[in-house]
């Protein structure tokens, strides 16, 4: 960060101070999922004499079905969900920021074809797709990640493409390109560089929703599958408990709701921060 970027990071926390409680949440949930074995409990481990015990000083979030630690469980299930959400989110930006790049780059009939692809991509409604091609897959982890990723790059395709249209223009790439400099180093040491404020706000939304396509498919039963959790299949098998114990529904719930906001919120701020246009325009 430039020393302009990390003044207007202190004057847009300064005036919204609740920006801090959503950084911190989402600080918690990272370190509390990396730290889950820290648990006494055993996320798998089945006590039956235990089963549905609401929740108390021992299990905090209660039991679930099958006398497991609700607590652990959800740990473990911010594990996978926040893995899911950070990973599908690099490979969505990759090939999002790729194809958005070259397309407003080269323009003409490159152009032309990569933007009418993504037209039609976009034109199907992407969660139908992934769960028909999800059907085909064996459930996993790794196979919602990529299916999430490689369906998650449109918009951004088309953000960065906006964004290279403007900056070819630029004094800067033409004369890079006068001094004989290759297409894809432009593309690669000018282009994309000058567009990271816009991708890295990106990033932070895409996240947010690659979490709410995982914990949807989860629900759905097409996601993470027993004895492993995540927050979406947690709510799935809470289904069954909703007047017997309803904690069971309302933990991974919320859990979902402050993780979405908490990045939604984010990336606002982001993009309050590095959008150029506000440096001397916008007063927080």
């Amino acid at each position: 960060m430039n020393e302009v970027t990390i003044k207007k990071t202190k004057e847009y926390v300064k005036k919204n101070k609740s920006i801090k409680i959503y950084v911190c949440i989402i600080s918690i949930l990272i370190l509390s999922s990396i730290f889950a074995f820290l648990s006494p409990y055993d996320p798998t481990k089945i006590d039956i004499n235990n089963k549905l015990v609401s929740p108390n000083k021992k299990h905090i979030f209660g039991t679930d079905d099958l006398g497991r630690d609700y607590f652990t469980r959800a740990l473990y299930g911010g594990r996978v969900s926040l893995t899911v959400g950070f990973v599908s989110m690099i490979i969505s930006m990759t090939i999002g920021t790729l194809i958005g790049a070259i397309s407003g780059y080269f323009g003409g009939r490159i152009d032309s074809f990569l933007m009418r692809t993504v037209d039609i991509i976009m034109s199907i409604p992407s969660f139908f797709i992934i769960l028909i091609i999800n059907a085909y897959f064996k459930p996993g982890i790794a196979s919602i990640i990529l299916i999430i990723g490689l369906f998650g790059w449109t918009s951004v395709a088309r953000i960065v493409r906006s964004e290279t249209l403007t900056l070819k223009e630029r004094e800067y790439v033409l004369c890079s390109k006068t001094l004989g400099g290759n297409n894809f180093w432009i593309i690669f040491r000018h282009i994309i560089p000058n567009i990271l404020s816009t991708i890295i706000v990106s990033s932070t939304l895409n996240v947010a929703s690659a979490i709410l396509t995982e914990s949807s498919l989860s629900f759905l039963g097409f996601g993470v599958v027993e004895p492993f959790s995540s927050w979406g299949s947690m709510l799935r098998n809470a289904q069954k408990y909703m007047q017997d114990a309803p904690y069971l529904a309302a933990f991974p719930g919320i859990l979902i709701l402050l993780t979405v906001l908490s990045f939604n919120v984010l990336g606002d701020m982001l993009r309050d921060v590095l959008d150029p246009r506000n440096i001397q325009s916008q007063k927080f």
